[in-house]
């Protein structure tokens, strides 16, 4: 297959791979010169083994989810890799609920192990036999998944350091107006609107 690839190409590609991986890998679909494959997510691993041993792709560059609230699975957890021979990237696809565990694929990439850890800190995706399944952006004490569509943008708490105590605290978020701005930064806004002078007018006067 020469680059670049056309989309008769990766049709008939993705018609090559479902006849291959029956029961693995179930649908392809071709969009905006992009294959994207999907498959159960209780077959995951032996989807990206075929796909890695039997097609080439070699590398995993990317795993995320993408949740949509409204389904009965809300989560997609979608895996991006790229053949380095083929010049070539595919996506593929599964679907879970926030119960249901989708099969870690650490042992078939190791590239995985932090992308994962991302993918339950921002959505709750949980991931069977991850070695080590913790939070990873967030701090180990925060409530709630951010990427979450339903995750309110102010968060549940926001975090402050107390100089009497001397620590970091944490205090539940009410109402943005009730936030702690310290004006210190000029997009927080200032006490006197857009009218008062900000750090940095100085030297237009110049």
């Amino acid at each position: 297959m020469s680059w670049p690839v056309s989309e008769a190409d990766l049709e008939k590609l993705g018609k090559a791979i479902l006849k291959d991986a029956k029961g693995v890998i179930t649908g392809a679909d071709v969009a905006y010169g992009e294959l994207t494959l999907t498959g159960p997510a209780a077959r995951i691993v032996e989807a990206l083994t075929y796909l890695r041993d039997q097609q080439g792709f070699h590398q995993l560059i990317d795993l995320s989810g993408v949740d949509y609230p409204e389904r009965e699975k809300r989560f997609d957890v979608v895996y991006h890799l790229l053949s380095m021979t083929k010049n070539l990237r595919v996506r593929i696809k599964v679907q879970t609920d926030e119960d249901t565990a989708v099969p870690s694929v650490v042992d078939v990439f190791a590239a995985a192990d932090w992308y994962e850890r991302e993918t339950f800190d921002m959505y709750g995706v949980f991931f069977d036999g991850h070695p080590d399944l913790r939070r990873i952006l967030t701090d180990y004490g925060f409530h709630g998944h951010p990427l979450r569509k339903d995750f309110p943008m102010t968060g549940y708490v926001e975090v402050r350091y107390d100089e009497e105590l001397k620590r970091v605290v944490y205090e539940p978020v009410k109402s943005v107006e009730w936030r702690n701005w310290d004006f210190l930064s000029p997009w927080e806004g200032a006490e006197k609107g857009f009218a008062a002078i900000l750090p940095g007018d100085e030297k237009g006067k110049a």
